[in-house]
């Protein structure tokens, strides 16, 4: 049975509080996202792959493969960052996956 707009926004402000100090990425980047998807009851086994194995297009100036920290193949690419760090790398890194006629 589908969330109530009630239920889902009583799930958020909880879960907006609980992560309000979170600021490493390593140890609470998965639990972060698997509280977020249960504010909406969606189980990351459904939709979504920790640290999925991508080839970044030739050219980069990373490693020839990389990790997606997050993805839900046609819905969401997350490369998540610590608090505090650039979030520019974080998307130079995330466009590094899509082919360049792709790029936003």
């Amino acid at each position: 049975m589908p969330l109530s707009w009630n239920e889902i926004k009583s799930r958020a402000h909880a879960f907006s509080r609980t992560w309000a100090d979170a600021a490493n990425e390593d140890s609470q980047g998965k639990p972060f996202w698997l509280d977020f998807f249960e504010i909406f009851g969606i189980t990351n086994k459904r939709v979504a792959t920790f640290e999925h194995a991508v080839k970044k297009l030739p050219g980069q100036h990373a490693r020839t493969d990389g990790f997606v920290d997050l993805f839900w193949p046609g819905m969401l690419l997350v490369e998540q960052k610590s608090r505090g760090k650039n979030l520019d790398a974080a998307l130079t890194q995330a466009l590094s996956y899509f082919p360049r006629h792709c790029r936003a």
